[in-house]
């Protein structure tokens, strides 16, 4: 069983009989003596890859989902698909572009730390590291003199996904991108 108060990202609780990922969540603290602290989560179906956004009080209760993680290997893609490779049994599987649309934009070959959700012999979805490095293949040219400042500009990396990134930066360079808000972090 879980609590609100207790929940965190990539926990996997059941709703309605279905399993749901946190993706979110965001503590509320009124300033009011006596009020309860709200707890605003946003919950993915696994299935049907719904999202559901509740506000709860933190002793709301929640069933742990059967699942299984298991840690898996990208081996190969293309505009459809992706196919991966289980680290324990060494079976492949195949999950289609629609089935991980949040995922797609930070999978490359060789990404290590990729956790597979599964029930029922299922492949519900994937869990990416927290931040990926992925390479710079587009952008405007660096500005001489440009410095470490807030000003950015837009840059496509080798995935297609697109973040702003400091404006010093040129096509080539390698970045850690924060697959929890899609932006950039760092240098990598």
């Amino acid at each position: 069983m879980f609590s609100a108060s207790g929940l965190k990202k990539g926990d996997v609780v059941e709703i309605d009989g279905e399993p749901h990922v946190v993706e979110a969540v965001k503590v509320q603290k009124p300033s009011a003596r006596g009020a309860a602290t709200i707890y605003k989560i946003r919950f993915r179906n696994l299935q049907s890859k719904r999202k559901i956004d509740r506000s709860l009080r933190g002793d709301d209760m929640f069933d742990e989902a059967d699942f299984e993680r298991r840690p898996v290997q990208y081996l190969y893609g293309d505009a459809s698909g992706i196919t991966f490779m289980d680290l324990q049994d060494y079976g492949q599987f195949t999950l289609a572009k629609e089935e991980i649309e949040d995922e797609w934009p930070y999978l490359t070959e060789g990404l290590e730390g990729i956790v597979a959700i599964s029930s029922g012999g299922r492949v519900l979805g994937l869990q990416v590291p927290t931040f990926v490095n992925l390479e710079i293949v587009e952008t405007i040219p660096s500005v001489k003199g440009g410095s470490v400042t807030s000003r950015t500009k837009p840059a496509r990396l080798v995935t297609g996904l697109v973040v702003q990134v400091p404006e010093y930066m040129a096509v080539g360079e390698t970045i850690r991108v924060d697959t929890r808000t899609g932006e950039y972090a760092s240098k990598a």
